[in-house]
């Protein structure tokens, strides 16, 4: 068996603002993604999906600076260890992302075709034209129409959907091993959603990429991951196949989340279920499971110690202290760790 592509270990991530607070926003997460895999990662707003896409990448906020330890491996290199330079010869080239907004994520005063290339002029030198040819290409490759003329336009010259598809190719241009996908649907509508999708779905099977695809809708990664890791909290609360998790959720979250997907089937006029209560505030952790204050199923046990992880096979796990897909507990090993800063 070949290795995974990435293979994040016991990682945990520490933001510390400039007033003073630090937020601990990922706990103990653990992930592995082959290559042609794409792992789903779902969760609510402020559940820690982005962050940890970031603490891979590398990239957060100037004005925060970032404490991470356990292990972050591309391809069996610690990218929390790697040096600064090390770190920035591998954006683009090792791991690249699609952002969830392009027209943020995109320069507006930089032509399409020297924002596409960008990652390839980092490294070598490339005349006008060849940056232009080498735009347009990639252009093409991500069906947009005309790519010679969206190659000289700017990104405000662009629809929603072709600004994405923009950022796609920008990301493919240094042909990575591994692609980060943040929620890269949002602000679209459903036509173009399903339009992008099937676009990195398509490139991931053509180029054998590993995919983290990060999502709010858990509904979205039916018949395009393979897997699936729910996370509240800042930690992966259940993981394992699609099928088997949209199908047997075992931890109260996981329903709580497919609950709430809209069906097309039953009455006309009904009000979706939602999860009462609010998210946990990051700055003021509480002990027990963090699902606990808005979990129905929820004991004194749950509120006080720490929920343990059962297991029922390869990659089928669910840290919960009453799963209700019946699991094998278990109890896990914590690899060591290695402690580094950064304020990218």
């Amino acid at each position: 068996m070949t290795a995974p592509v990435l293979e994040v270990r016991s990682l945990d991530t520490t933001l510390h603002t400039p007033d003073g607070r630090a937020l601990h926003v990922l706990h103990g997460i653990d992930l592995t993604i082959d290559a042609g895999e794409c792992l789903g990662v779902v969760g609510e707003s402020g559940s820690g999906k982005s962050v940890l896409a970031r603490t891979v990448l590398g990239i957060h906020p100037r004005t925060t600076r970032v404490t991470s330890t356990g292990q972050v491996l591309l391809d069996g290199e610690d990218l929390l260890t790697a040096a600064p330079a090390r770190r920035a010869e591998l954006l683009g080239t090792g791991v690249a992302m699609v952002h969830q907004d392009p027209m943020t994520s995109l320069n507006p005063v930089v032509r399409i075709a020297d924002q596409v290339t960008e990652s390839l002029t980092n490294r070598r030198r490339l005349s006008r034209r060849a940056r232009r040819e080498t735009a347009t290409e990639l252009l093409a490759a991500v069906d947009v129409p005309d790519p010679a003329r969206r190659a000289r336009a700017y990104p405000h010259e662009l629809s929603g959907g072709l600004r994405q598809r923009v950022g796609i190719a920008a990301a493919l241009a240094g042909s990575p091993a591994l692609l980060l996908a943040d929620e890269p649907t949002t602000a679209l509508d459903v036509t173009v959603q399903r339009t992008v999708l099937d676009l990195l779905d398509r490139h991931r099977e053509d180029r054998g990429l590993a995919t983290l695809l990060i999502t709010h809708d858990i509904g979205l990664l039916y018949g395009r991951a393979r897997r699936i890791a729910v996370m509240y909290g800042g930690r992966v609360v259940e993981t394992g196949p699609t099928e088997a998790v949209t199908e047997r959720p075992a931890h109260p979250y996981t329903a709580a989340l497919l609950r709430s997907v809209p069906r097309v089937t039953g009455p006309l006029r009904r009000t979706l279920p939602a999860i009462p209560g609010s998210p946990p505030d990051l700055s003021r952790p509480l002990p027990g499971c963090p699902f606990a204050p808005r979990c129905e199923r929820a004991e004194a046990v749950c509120t006080t110690d720490t929920p343990p992880v059962h297991r029922a096979g390869p990659g089928r796990t669910a840290s919960c202290h009453f799963p209700l897909t019946p699991l094998e507990k278990t109890v896990t090993a914590t690899p060591a760790t290695t402690a580094t800063e950064s304020a990218a």
